[in-house]
């Protein structure tokens, strides 16, 4: 019991610090470039493809509360980055039809490996829904002074890498977009950009923890879409060695990575609970369980309501305007 009340009481001063933070900024109307204090805040979000339901509702929460210009940099890996993104360019609030039904299994569809074709469709997902269906706003993205990093999986050294350099132009984001989400086997092929070739970030770095701290952020909000109970598992024999058969293939960097990444992922969890000024916003214990290919669009739609009031409830006791949402 000791031992438990001391573990809460670090998990409330974190909350404190980096709740306190982005009170103090909103109150002060703080924005990039006129900062009147000396911290670096950066907010992280979690990929995991269709788990990424939970993180798109967050956004949306942030959006909604007025967040954004707090923040000095979002980083994201795969369908964390696509949320980032929706964050960035003022449109996550309206953009929940892209969990519709109709979207999601165009998108997603595990019969198209049947024959060859892709089980995740990220150019249809970022040329077609984000061009004209539920359209993005990129041009705002690379105009935001909160500055953007998708993360990639390099194909030649397995590292993860920020693409922020690489984000010159709407194309050049675009093509960012697919790098971050390219999964082995379910989606296309690695993406180059910038003469690089890149494959999924949650191969490398699923939550870009480890980047954001190299970049100094003194602070960090934490956007999960694994519950505190749940963990990443180690994949089956079979799955290892397609994977390592397609990877030796087109992205023979990334082999390593691959087969050491549930260990990383352990040190990853490690560094997120130990850290002082990092701190989690997860979907609450009971919450769906969400695989990555998931298309049943009443639970993603239920996830996204969930990540938004997980958000809301979080952040309430800093900003007293805001009542909590469950």
């Amino acid at each position: 019991m000791v031992r438990a009340n001391s573990v809460l009481r670090e998990v409330d001063a974190v909350s404190r610090s980096v709740g306190e933070l982005i009170a103090a900024r909103q109150a002060a109307g703080s924005t990039p470039g006129a900062r009147t204090d000396a911290a670096r805040l950066a907010l992280v979000v979690e990929g995991g493809s269709a788990r990424g339901a939970y993180s798109h509702g967050m956004v949306m929460a942030l959006e909604e509360l007025g967040l954004l210009s707090c923040f000095d940099a979002v980083y994201g890996s795969s369908a964390g980055a696509l949320n980032g993104a929706w964050l960035l360019c003022g449109r996550a609030r309206g953009s929940e039809r892209a969990w519709h039904a109709d979207v999601v299994r165009r998108v997603i569809s595990p019969a198209r490996l049947l024959w060859g074709g892709r089980v995740v469709d990220t150019p249809f997902l970022v040329h077609s829904v984000y061009g004209h269906i539920v359209p993005m706003d990129f041009p705002a993205i690379l105009a935001n002074p909160v500055t953007f990093h998708p993360i990639g999986t390099d194909a030649a050294s397995g590292a993860a890498v920020d693409l922020h350099p690489y984000l010159t132009d709407v194309a050049a984001l675009q093509r960012a977009l697919r790098a971050t989400t390219c999964l082995p086997i379910l989606a296309e092929h690695p993406v180059e950009l910038g003469g690089r070739r890149f494959v999924d970030a949650g191969l490398a770095e699923p939550v870009p923890i480890r980047t954001a701290l190299a970049q100094g952020a003194t602070h960090v909000l934490v956007l999960r879409t694994r519950r505190a109970d749940e963990r990443a598992g180690a994949p089956s024999g079979l799955e290892n060695r397609i994977v390592t058969r397609f990877l030796s293939r087109h992205a023979p960097g990334v082999v390593d990575t691959w087969l050491t990444r549930v260990e990383v992922h352990a040190r990853d969890e490690e560094l997120l609970a130990g850290h002082p000024a990092v701190w989690q916003v997860r979907p609450p214990l009971g919450a769906p369980t969400i695989g990555r290919v998931a298309r049943d669009s009443r639970t993603l739609l239920r996830a996204l309501a969930l990540g938004r009031a997980a958000t809301t409830d979080a952040l309430a006791p800093y900003l007293p305007a805001v009542a909590p949402a469950s």
